[in-house]
């Protein structure tokens, strides 16, 4: 075993890792963690944009389009916090080096996506994730401060008198007690639980298990938003490619195997997935068709320039032929239960990003708003930990030696999480 003492801990390098380490002081020693590559995040494939109000007079329908996506069950003042700061937190994103697609007189170029009343999407083409991820990668790994551990599977957290002081780690089977300040957890969703999901495979809800544990406060896991608009592949065996809400907020149309168009392309995700699994039912068919064909090839190309290629890798050119999809589970939308400023009911453990549950989506996610929530959100916990840092002690004790394999704990978490989600009324296609 090896014994390592840092000031901040953070398990997971997606978006909300990432921005939480880049917003913590240059003079704390921080520790990002990552199960697999830094890369592997579901961050990196996100594909539509991110959400921000237009101006301040938009915050309000911003707000109500959010409310309403999570049919009135979210928290009004964690939407209220996401809502006023998205503008200041995309800003500070491109002060980081993210290029946002501009139009033709240099202002951010806005889409719209399902159940947004105005365009309100920024975004870079069709692979907005990817670049948010490479830019918060490159900023990282410039700083002298922040040290990065890739490979290296997230076993437990340590606790010790109600408060966490540090992780239990393995890096190529050896075992490395982390001792911190602070911890924040930011280590994903749960699709990698499900054999039909857009996710990352690594993603199996390790926060969750970690929570269930030490009987931290959840919320909300029973609410798990399905993609209406996965492509259908058949021999597929991996995790499902996404087709961006964007191509219909674009203009794509939604048709069954008869050629009929059924229902409102922008109406919210769980409205729209009902619909296709309405259809196919009625058809017996596992797929329906989106078709964007009738738009210009080479603004396809350009615009969605990864779901074109993916698609062509697939069999299907979609700027001549529409393309076969079916729903898929996307995103998890409880979690760990957080506060405004991403605290957790264990003193000195945050949670970020889709493994906290801000209650933000209440029970259906709008469209774009996971990766504004990963900026806010994780960007407030920062803040938080710099203002009482230097008032906390670092705490370390004897940590018992892990006699189990990655693969038995792994299992473990599993056996727990799915039968917690189960409990509450969620469904899980294991």
């Amino acid at each position: 075993m090896e014994n390592k003492n840092v000031d901040v801990l953070i398990i997971g390098s997606g978006v909300s890792g990432l921005y939480s380490a880049l917003n913590l002081s240059d003079d704390l020693d921080i520790l990002v963690v990552s199960k697999g590559k830094i890369d592997c995040t579901n961050t990196y494939l996100a594909q539509g944009g991110i959400s921000v109000a237009r101006n301040e007079e938009d915050i309000p329908d911003f707000i109500e389009d959010t409310l309403k996506a999570g049919q009135y069950k979210n928290d009004l003042d964690a939407v209220k916090v996401l809502t006023s700061e998205s503008i200041e937190n995309v800003k500070e994103l491109v002060s980081l080096g993210m290029k946002l697609d501009l139009d033709e007189e240099g202002n951010w170029d806005y889409t719209k996506e399902g159940a947004h009343c105005i365009n309100r999407i920024v975004h870079t083409n069709d692979h907005t994730g990817e670049d948010v991820e490479k830019t918060l990668i490159k900023n990282v790994l410039s700083k002298e401060n922040i040290a990065v551990s890739e490979d290296t599977f997230f076993v437990d957290i340590i606790e010790d008198n109600n408060k966490c002081i540090g992780a239990v780690l393995i890096k190529d089977g050896k075992q490395i007690n982390v001792f911190a300040k602070y911890v924040i957890l930011a280590c994903g969703g749960i699709g990698g639980l499900y054999k039909n999901s857009t996710s990352q495979r690594i993603l199996k809800g390790d926060g969750l298990a970690t929570a269930l544990r030490h009987n931290i406060e959840l919320k909300d896991i029973n609410y798990i938003q399905i993609h209406p608009t996965a492509f259908y592949d058949e021999t597929e065996d991996e995790r499902r490619f996404l087709i961006s809400e964007s191509v219909r907020g674009e203009g794509g149309i939604l048709k069954n195997v008869n050629g009929e168009r059924f229902v409102n392309e922008l109406l919210p995700r769980d409205v729209v997935s009902a619909a296709v699994f309405e259809q196919m039912e009625k058809t017996n068919t596992p797929y329906v068709f989106l078709d964007i064909s009738f738009l210009d090839s080479d603004y396809i190309k350009n615009r969605f320039s990864l779901i074109y290629q993916n698609c062509l890798a697939k069999g299907t050119d979609i700027t001549k032929e529409p393309v076969k999809v079916s729903p898929a589970q996307h995103y998890f939308m409880g979690g760990i239960k957080v506060d405004t400023n991403s605290k957790t009911s264990l003193d000195r453990l945050f949670a970020v990003g889709e493994t906290s549950c801000t209650g933000i989506h209440g029970a259906n996610r709008l469209a774009s708003n996971s990766l504004l929530e990963g900026l806010v959100f994780s960007h407030r916990a920062a803040k938080i930990i710099n203002n009482s840092i230097n008032d906390i002690e670092l705490l370390t004790k004897p940590v018992d030696k892990v006699n189990k394999t990655v693969d038995e704990i792994a299992a473990k978490n599993k056996k727990l999480v799915v039968a917690a989600i189960k409990q509450q009324g969620g469904r899980i296609d294991d």
